[in-house]
């Protein structure tokens, strides 16, 4: 039974990335705004979902280190294979207000989680922790950035009343009841996948640690994963690439904000090397996107192979 609904889950997922990677670029020509914008936040805070439940679930039963380690692990999983998978498959357009915006704010968003989680080093105290006042200041840097978001949004908005509307399936009820049931395929098929592949996993005789650094990181970011290959076969490149920006941003700023109100986290410091490394690729992904304004199959299978390098190194440091 565990095998049929590790089935029935991957299913919902497909398929579920499939209605909600239609619905949500239809509702982006409904309203009129650039594809990109709509992948920075409704597809983005859909597939971070997974993550935030978890996240703020371990934060309640204080378990820090899910917490933290899910969302880090999370990130360098989006910016390797997801984008990797999704660039071999169909090259990744780039728009320019992304490299100079989006990418960069991902990457600012990174290092303040570094500066914030480095107490020992900074401030010489005897433990690295995320406090509510780190969460509260996390929460302030979305608000700037969903304000930007929208800005953005309404003044491409306004330049394309103008002009003639692209042709458009479906109407306004229709494509918000598609993607609202693409999301909620998506959440249920990610959860049904996390929780029957651990089962089998531990059936198999796979370490907790080994089934945590694997299953667990990947099946919560499946939705990333699936709506950003799902978009890229689509060729809405854009929303592909914006899922993955804005997924980032949201994982930090949301999930973790919201995490360390409600409790404070206490962080490992290995998780300190995950977070240079989570920094590193980021920088990566900037530089990638500056040549030619594009990722490419090559540059995909680069950021495939990053993620290689570096589950073995976790699983060798554990």
């Amino acid at each position: 039974m565990t095998y049929v609904l590790l089935l029935i889950g991957f299913v919902l997922l497909i398929k579920g990335a499939d209605f909600f990677v239609d619905g949500s670029s239809n509702i982006a020509r409904l309203l009129r705004v650039p594809p990109i914008l709509i992948g920075l936040t409704i597809v983005a805070f859909g597939t971070s979902s997974p993550e935030a439940t978890v996240s703020i679930i371990a934060a309640l039963e204080g378990t820090a280190g899910v917490a933290v380690g899910n969302v880090v692990g999370s990130n360098i999983f989006n910016i390797t294979l997801v984008v990797g998978v999704a660039a071999i498959l169909y090259p990744l357009k780039v728009e320019s207000e992304n490299v100079k915006k989006e990418i960069p704010f991902t990457l600012l968003a990174s290092i303040a989680l570094f500066i914030v989680m480095s107490d020992v080093a900074l401030q010489g105290f005897g433990s690295n922790m995320i406090t509510r006042a780190d969460g509260f200041i996390f929460l302030l840097f979305l608000s700037i950035f969903l304000y930007y978001v929208i800005e953005h949004g309404l003044k491409s908005r306004k330049e394309s009343m103008n002009e003639p509307m692209a042709a458009v399936s479906g109407s306004w009820g229709k494509n918000i009841l598609i993607t609202l049931l693409g999301l909620a395929a998506i959440i249920f098929g990610g959860d049904l996948v996390v929780d029957n592949g651990t089962a089998i996993a531990y059936s198999l005789g796979m370490s907790e640690t080994l089934v945590g650094l694997t299953i667990i990181a990947i099946g919560t970011s499946l939705p990333e994963l699936v709506t950003s290959i799902t978009a890229a076969l689509k060729k809405e490149s854009e929303i592909a690439l914006g899922n993955i920006i804005g997924s980032n941003i949201f994982n930090i700023l949301f999930v973790l904000g919201v995490s360390s109100a409600i409790s404070p986290l206490a962080v490992d410091g290995k998780v300190l090397i995950d977070v240079v490394f989570m920094i590193a690729l980021t920088l990566v992904l900037l530089v990638f996107a500056r040549t030619g304004y594009r990722i490419g199959k090559r540059e995909g299978w680069v950021l495939a192979a990053f993620y290689v390098i570096y589950l073995v190194y976790i699983i060798v440091r554990n």
